[in-house]
């Protein structure tokens, strides 16, 4: 009877026990949550949101079935050859009076000059001359205007249509739908865009080259000296962080101009006899972008290279190795950690350079965002700057796989 009560009384224990553990569980996942959700949200706005929308707009097709739905529409059925049927006529004729008044005309307009410029003049004269009624729309537009008696025109137009489209990254890397759907290369004179992105890839790399070749040793140099002169160095390297990137840049266009300090400097040396185009070229694009980005080089490589023992090289001097072999085979394997992180750190920043370039390069040394730059700002082709951010953001997160799939394997080997 005692074992039967002291068990029912520690049931009841044991149940209240557990309930307690459980909501001191929910009471812990909800506080942190509550303290990673700002972050979160903040990360869905600023990049999320953002990336997303780029993305949507380098497909996005929308700007004439949101003007002339109908005309979308029945074009959409339309099979591309002849012409449309005079219903088409007629209620692209309604809609493109309507235009007027909403406000859309202009958005049509821009998104038809991409298939041809002469789209935007031929609304407008279509638009002066359309009659309030009419029995035969077809007769009409074509009295207006001869090409909308041309089949091409309305092909033009439907291409428009669909919600959706991939012209923009395909026009993107210098590709295009043909006749029948497929895809092609554009004409040899037309195409542009797979320069740039090779010339961006070039340009990143060799300044990322140049940037280890400099940051290296620097690095070195800053792990092995008195902590008193290397915090001392370390503040010099840092410096170009506190200094505005356009102040950098048009001080080194003050540097290397003609009359610039360096020239000047070579020629009192008597090592050139007059002076050197070091700036407005891909010269000065290095110079500038070197400066700005050598920091992100040297701050990984010292981080590491400050957690390797100096005891590693100095055994295996001692076992009967040269110095310099010491250093490469003991040393330098160490440091690929450091060496990844900044290689991949400063390519990726290159990437996107665009004051830079664009100020101290001339016209064949423009890297793709300033193509971006110039397409959101100029003509407002928000369609082909999206496409142009996207694919460059897919580069990207393509070389950050790659970088994370080495480091992953250098991993796996060291176990």
């Amino acid at each position: 009877m005692a074992s039967t009560t002291l068990d029912g009384a520690a049931a009841p224990e044991q149940g209240n026990l557990k309930s307690r553990l459980r909501r001191a569980e929910r009471l812990r996942k909800v506080k942190a949550v509550g303290l990673v959700a700002p972050l979160a949200l903040f990360l869905v706005v600023v990049f999320v949101v953002p990336i997303g929308s780029m993305l949507l707009n380098s497909i996005d097709n929308g700007s004439l079935r949101q003007v002339m739905p109908q005309t979308a529409s029945s074009l959409q059925q339309w099979d591309g050859e002849g012409l449309p049927g005079e219903a088409t006529f007629a209620v692209f004729a309604d809609e493109l009076r309507d235009s007027r008044r909403g406000g859309g005309l202009g958005s049509v307009g821009r998104r038809l000059n991409y298939e041809d410029p002469q789209y935007r003049g031929l609304l407008m004269r279509t638009l002066m001359g359309l009659p309030s009624a009419s029995d035969n729309w077809r007769d009409t537009l074509i009295d207006i205007d001869p090409a909308w008696g041309e089949t091409a025109t309305w092909q033009g137009i439907q291409a428009a249509a669909p919600p959706r489209t991939d012209r923009y990254l395909l026009a993107s890397l210098d590709l295009e739908r043909g006749a029948d759907g497929e895809v092609q290369r554009v004409d040899q004179q037309d195409r542009l865009y797979q320069a740039v992105f090779q010339r961006t890839m070039v340009i990143a790399g060799g300044v990322t080259l140049i940037c280890l070749a400099l940051g290296f040793p620097l690095a070195y140099l800053l792990a092995t000296l008195p902590a008193r002169t290397s915090n001392l160095l370390m503040i010099l390297v840092l410096l170009p962080f506190w200094t505005s990137l356009l102040v950098r840049t048009a001080a080194w266009i003050i540097l290397l101009q003609s009359n610039g300090l360096a020239n000047q400097s070579m020629m009192a040396l008597g090592l050139i006899e007059s002076p050197l185009q070091l700036v407005f070229n891909r010269i000065g694009v290095f110079f500038a972008m070197v400066h700005i980005l050598l920091p992100f080089m040297v701050l990984p490589l010292y981080s590491v290279m400050k957690g390797i023992s100096p005891s590693y090289q100095r055994a295996a001097v001692s076992l009967g190795a040269h110095p310099f072999a010491a250093f490469w085979q003991v040393y330098v394997p160490q440091t690929v950690s450091g060496v990844a992180a900044g290689t991949i750190l400063v390519f990726i920043m290159a990437l996107g350079y665009y004051i830079t370039p664009a100020l101290v390069g001339g016209p064949a040394d423009q890297m793709v965002s300033y193509y971006v730059a110039y397409y959101t700002n100029t003509t407002n082709n928000w369609g082909m700057a999206a496409a142009l951010g996207s694919i460059l953001l897919m580069v990207t997160l393509l070389l950050y796989l790659v970088y994370h799939r080495l480091v992953n394997r250098r991993q796996l080997i060291r176990r």
